[in-house]
């Protein structure tokens, strides 16, 4: 009878961490993922201003392809679901060159976020733990990062360097709107910032 009980219970918690396991790896079979998602959404070192949530449903209402499907609902969740924020992604590579990250200090909070190719958060900051308010960093491979602390040079001096492991990975940029007459100071914040390979001054 122990025995008995002790395998259907390993039985059940062999499946139940199975099942687990299936639903946290499907997103990466079906090509949904969030980096994924976003290197769709546009080519790499450059922001890419995320739709507001709103703006998205009607575009799926009023866009149809021939066999009916709204074309873009794959990018349902690449919008700003929350309308006091507003939000800009970027995908990059640095296998060449790091990644710069820069804009100047915005109308109201921010905050920015690194993650790899597996969405996991790697490095974030905000304008309270900024130099001035002004996003300044730079992501950068170990030998990179090395590379650049033998000669940072005069344009690098207050940019915060973020060792990254890999090569491949995604910026969430996010701004505050508090009222809908900072919507216009966000998006200029958004469409200014800089998020491209780091060149040699």
């Amino acid at each position: 009878m122990n025995r008995l009980t002790y395998a259907a219970l390993t039985g059940l918690i062999g499946a139940a961490l199975l099942h687990i396991i299936i639903i946290l790896a499907l997103p990466n079979f079906t090509g949904k993922d969030a980096y994924t998602r976003i290197k769709a959404a546009g080519p790499s070192h450059r922001f890419i201003v995320l739709p507001d949530s709103v703006d998205t449903r009607a575009d799926k209402s009023t866009d149809k392809t021939a066999n009916g499907r709204a074309e873009g609902s794959d990018q349902m969740a690449l919008s700003n679901v929350d309308p006091f924020l507003k939000g800009a992604v970027c995908h990059f590579d640095i296998a060449r060159a790091p990644l710069r990250l820069y804009a100047p200090a915005g109308p109201s909070f921010w905050s920015m976020a690194v993650y790899d190719a597996s969405s996991n958060e790697v490095f974030s900051m905000n304008d309270r733990t900024s130099v001035g308010g002004d996003l300044d960093a730079v992501v950068a491979t170990p030998a990179q990062v090395a590379q650049i602390r033998k000669a940072p040079g005069a344009t690098l001096t207050q940019s915060i360097l973020v060792e990254y492991r890999g090569t491949t990975g995604y910026v969430v940029l996010r701004t505050m709107v508090p009222a809908p007459s900072f919507s216009p100071q966000a998006r200029a914040f958004l469409d200014e910032a800089l998020c491209a390979p780091l060149t040699e001054d």
